[in-house]
C-alpha cells in the first residue's frame, strides 16, 4: 500500500521536504484555483497550468524558510472520476513546474471523501473534508506550526472556514478559480477573529510575508 495514503482509502499526506515550522507560521494553500488554474476535476498532468502569482509567492516563502502546505479536497477521486495515481501524477507535474520557477511545496494533504462518493469514499461529513479542519490540524501537527500567525489562501469560502476552525490568524480569498463568485457570499464577520481579505490573486501573500519576516 502507498504509505502516503495514510488510511488506505481517502486520506493523502505527503512530505516533500524534511522542513519543520518549529513554532513558526505556515503558508496554507488550496490547490485548484489558487496554485494551478481551475479546470474542473484536474486529473491529467498535461492540463496543469501554474498561476504565476502563486509561484512567486511560494518562492518567496521558501526563501524566508516558511513551510508551504497544500490543503485540497479531491471530490473527483471520491466520485470515481479519477484515482490517486492520477492525483500523484498531477502533483508531480506541479512540483516540476514550480521547480522551474525556483519554488517548492513542503507538504501536500488531500481528502478524497465526499457525501456523494462511491463505495468506501462515501462519507457524509468526514473531519478532513473542508470546511472541516482535519487536514489543517494534521499538517500543523506534522510541521509543529504556529497556527495563530499562519495564513490560509483559498478560492472558496470553505477554505476560510477550515482555517477559522483551526485557529489560523489570517485568511485570503483570491478571485482566481471560483473566487470571483465566492466573494459575493463571503461574510467576513462570521470568520472573526480571523483577519480576512479578498484579493485578486496570490500576489497578496507577499504583504503577509513582509509582515512576518
Amino acid at each position: 500500500m502507498d504509505e502516503r495514503l495514510i488510511d488506505g482509502v481517502g486520506l493523502w499526506c505527503e512530505r516533500l521536504t524534511s522542513a519543520h515550522a518549529s513554532g513558526r507560521p505556515v503558508l496554507f494553500l488550496d490547490r485548484d484555483g489558487v496554485i494551478v488554474e481551475e479546470v474542473g476535476y484536474l486529473a491529467r498532468r498535461e492540463d496543469v497550468r501554474i498561476v504565476d502569482a502563486a509561484a512567486v509567492a511560494i518562492r518567496r516563502a521558501n526563501e524566508l524558510g516558511i513551510c508551504v502546505v497544500v490543503i485540497t479536497n479531491q471530490s473527483g477521486i471520491g466520485r470515481g472520476f479519477f484515482g490517486w495515481d492520477d492525483f500523484d501524477r498531477v502533483q508531480h507535474r506541479i512540483s516540476e513546474l514550480l521547480a522551474l520557477k525556483d519554488a517548492h511545496l513542503d507538504l501536500v494533504v488531500a481528502c478524497g471523501y465526499h457525501p456523494d462518493g462511491i463505495g468506501e469514499f462515501c462519507r457524509a461529513d468526514h473531519p478532513w473534508r473542508k470546511p472541516n479542519n482535519g487536514m489543517v490540524m494534521a499538517a500543523a501537527s506534522c510541521l509543529k506550526a504556529d497556527l495563530s500567525c499562519s495564513l490560509m489562501v483559498g478560492d472558496k469560502v470553505i477554505d476560510l472556514k477550515a482555517a477559522r476552525a483551526s485557529g489560523i490568524g489570517t485568511g485570503i480569498l483570491v478571485r482566481t478559480g471560483h473566487g470571483a463568485a465566492e466573494a459575493h457570499t463571503l461574510e467576513t464577520r462570521r470568520l472573526e477573529p480571523m483577519k480576512v481579505s479578498i484579493c485578486n490573486d496570490a500576489s497578496a501573500i507577499g504583504l503577509w510575508l513582509n509582515e512576518i519576516s
